[in-house]
């Protein structure tokens, strides 16, 4: 057996890592690279394998930074299958088919400036056709389901806790009196306690392991600490009369920001202000939540047979078309405008932070990671002129930022679920992080007692006899 880190590894984007066994060559997620536009264009333009030579994509969840490039997978010549969980096919339907109306947006700009200096134009990484053809080749596995996909490879699925329908990847590898291997993919886990979706499982039994290392240098706040920030930032938009502007992605966090206004509001705690979810595709992933309520947790499901629905409240709007969206910045405030996306590199919301990061009455509510060179890092780290759609504005808005919504697992968290799966472990692999993360996050098993624990390069690959 062998495996090969393509994506995510020192990085947290573009999840990608080949698994070689059994006579079959398989993903273990399909992602696009998000980060600095150029570097981001090259490296997702040109994969790193043949899609003709790739028999199966297991899929950990929808978000684009793992699903992403999965239709130029089927466009260059893929036919194999995609083991997903339902919820997450439902998710990669809609948040694929945005991906790619934003890509083709963001390639007739770059086409435009191409054609005026006489280059020649580029083509888009996909169309609608190839996620036609990608959703006829999905297959949805239930939870704790072993599947045997062919001779020697079997797959079986636990509950990741991260967005919904996020898992676990576990593969049983080997048969015929060839020795077994089972390697466990945490995909990425969800923080311990998040609202709406159940905890992480801890699957047993793995000799090697594949771990997110995300937040692996830190610990997130409290999540009593959530609403309480929550109040204090509407309370101030209230008192100010202007605008909380708040980035999020539209699968997960858009969902947790709901639930927390629902319960604000229901304790009385907050006065009623308007609240807009300008994206249409956070209309439609929220429909997608309100369908799987079976991934919820115990909490949730009380709020749901009380008759109450936590991801709605008075005064929520959905805006749905383009000329909706720009009449929101003729509106005085007080208002909430939550709107993809998380990072900030592209979509509505970088419309919403153009008309409102010079007015220091204004808020941006930074609620989740911000991957090197994007706008939401530059945000984060208050960079003063702040470029916005080619257009340099002084930074005069208050930036501020709760972790504590972070739908991934801090350093608490994942070591949590590493103490709960290690048993059998002999080799760790830490990804899905900055190289100071992924560093931490080896330093960290080593310290929890496995010693083979490594960060792999871009392209690196190891062997298993």
């Amino acid at each position: 057996m062998k495996i090969t880190f393509y994506g995510a590894a020192q990085t947290t984007t573009g999840s990608m890592h080949l698994v070689e066994a059994c006579g079959r060559r398989m993903l273990l997620d399909c992602g696009l690279y998000q980060g600095h536009r150029k570097e981001a264009f090259e490296k997702n333009r040109n994969m790193p394998v043949d899609p003709s030579t790739i028999d199966y994509v297991f899929l950990s969840h929808a978000h684009v930074d793992h699903s992403g490039n999965l239709p130029q997978l089927v466009r260059h010549g893929f036919r194999g299958r995609v083991f997903a969980r339902q919820s997450t096919v439902d998710l990669v339907d809609v948040l694929l088919r945005d991906s790619c109306f934003l890509q083709k947006r963001d390639l007739e700009y770059v086409n435009k400036k191409r054609r005026a200096q006489g280059k020649h134009l580029f083509e888009p990484l996909y169309e609608e056709p190839d996620i036609d053809a990608l959703m006829q080749l999905m297959r949805p596995v239930h939870l704790h389901t072993p599947t045997e996909v062919c001779p020697g490879v079997t797959l079986t699925f636990h509950n990741a806790g991260h967005i919904l329908g996020s898992a676990i990847t576990q593969l049983d590898l080997g048969g015929g009196g060839a020795h077994r291997h089972r390697l466990v993919f945490s995909g990425d886990l969800g923080q311990p306690n998040q609202p709406i979706l159940r905890h992480y499982e801890y699957p047993k039994g793995a000799d090697i392991l594949i771990i997110e290392s995300t937040y692996a240098d830190r610990r997130h706040p409290s999540a009593e600490d959530v609403e309480g920030r929550l109040k204090g930032y509407i309370d101030d938009i209230i008192q100010q009369r202007s605008k909380l502007i708040i980035p999020a992605f539209s699968v997960g966090r858009t969902q947790q920001i709901l639930y927390y206004l629902n319960r604000l509001l229901a304790a009385k705690r907050i006065y009623p202000v308007p609240v807009f979810i300008d994206s249409p595709l956070s209309e439609k992933a929220t429909k997608i939540y309100e369908r799987h309520t079976g991934c919820y947790n115990a909490e949730a499901r009380r709020l749901l047979e009380s008759g109450v629905n936590p991801l709605t409240f008075p005064g929520l709007k959905f805006v749905e078309t383009p000329e909706q969206s720009m009449a929101l910045n003729n509106l005085r405030g007080p208002m909430i405008i939550i709107a993809a996306s998380g990072m900030c590199e592209g979509g509505r919301v970088t419309h919403h932070l153009k008309q409102c990061v010079s007015d220091p009455c204004n808020i941006v509510l930074i609620v989740g990671f911000q991957a090197e060179h994007t706008l939401g890092r530059k945000l984060v780290e208050y960079r003063n002129p702040i470029k916005i759609l080619g257009e340099e504005l002084p930074l005069k808005a208050r930036v501020q930022t709760i972790n504590a919504l972070s739908a991934h697992a801090d350093k608490d968290g994942l070591m949590d679920w590493f103490d709960g799966v290690k048993d059998d472990v002999r080799q760790v692999f830490a990804v899905h992080g900055e190289p100071e993360k992924v560093s931490a996050m080896v330093e960290m098993v080593k310290e929890h007692g496995v010693f083979n624990a490594v960060a792999p390069e871009p392209g690196q690959t190891f062997a298993f006899n």
